[in-house]
């Protein structure tokens, strides 16, 4: 992947994500994280090589695919239902089967009671949530999310990362998560991928097995150790980049 001919972004890319899978990504600014998301939504096209899910080539934004960034980017005119059913409206389902699937949405996100306030009278937390209800409105088969929490306070971020796993765990949905916080990778992720840079390519494709469901796992020796060996990994990419932009 290029955006300027002859300076690839990304480089020698090969993955094979299974269905189900919380993958996270990591790594230095202008390792390409966003960009390789973007080309998995379809949002950009590589210059070389291809981007496939359940064997069909991406060509573009589809249903299969939904997403959430660190902006909610919700129609601050509409209701936080309204918001959610945005898709649906333009997909041709029914008023009934809208609503249906809207009310077990926000349901499952926790925001039932706010189905009928605008965005502008919610937190940040919950207007991420709506952010993911609509993302996940139409049933998609990946999730992908671009930083999702990364302009929320410690706290919000926490009860954040608590309900998106829940939500991977109650519908079984492929999520693909790139994020800054080696801490958040290693706690959400089945599967943690640290990219380097110039050009952007995987270094290490970690797996991480189930080290307990508490925020309290974060302070266990297992799990400090899983962080310090990825945050290794990322500090030691990040000084090879600058030592490559240096030479």
């Amino acid at each position: 992947m290029a955006y300027t001919p002859g300076t690839p972004v990304l480089e020698d890319i090969d993955l094979d994500i299974a269905p189900g899978e919380f993958v996270t990504i990591v790594g230095a600014s202008g390792s390409g994280k966003s960009t390789l998301l973007s080309l998995v939504a379809g949002l950009t096209k590589p210059t070389k090589g291809r981007i496939a899910l359940d064997g069909r080539t991406v060509g573009g934004p589809g249903p299969d695919r939904g997403m959430a960034f660190q902006s909610p980017s919700l129609y601050p005119w509409r209701t936080v239902a309204q918001n959610v059913a945005f898709g649906l409206e333009t997909r041709g389902f029914s008023r009934q089967a809208r609503k249906e699937r809207v009310a077990w949405l926000l349901d499952e996100v926790g925001l039932t009671e706010h189905a009928g306030k605008l965005p502008g009278s919610l937190s940040g937390g919950q207007q991420q949530r709506v952010s993911i209800a609509r993302a996940l409105a139409r049933s998609p088969k990946v999730l992908l999310l671009d930083e999702p929490f990364g302009a929320l306070d410690v706290q919000t971020k926490e009860d954040m990362q608590l309900f998106i796993r829940q939500v991977w765990r109650d519908l079984g949905t492929t999520v693909v998560m790139v994020t800054h916080d080696v801490e958040e990778a290693v706690f959400l992720g089945r599967r943690v991928l640290v990219l380097a840079s110039d050009p952007g390519r995987v270094a290490r494709d970690l797996r991480v097995e189930p080290l307990g469901e508490g925020l309290e796992v974060k302070r266990s020796a297992e799990f400090l150790a899983v962080r310090a060996q990825v945050e290794d990994l990322v500090r030691r990419e990040h000084r090879a980049h600058l030592a490559a932009a240096h030479a």
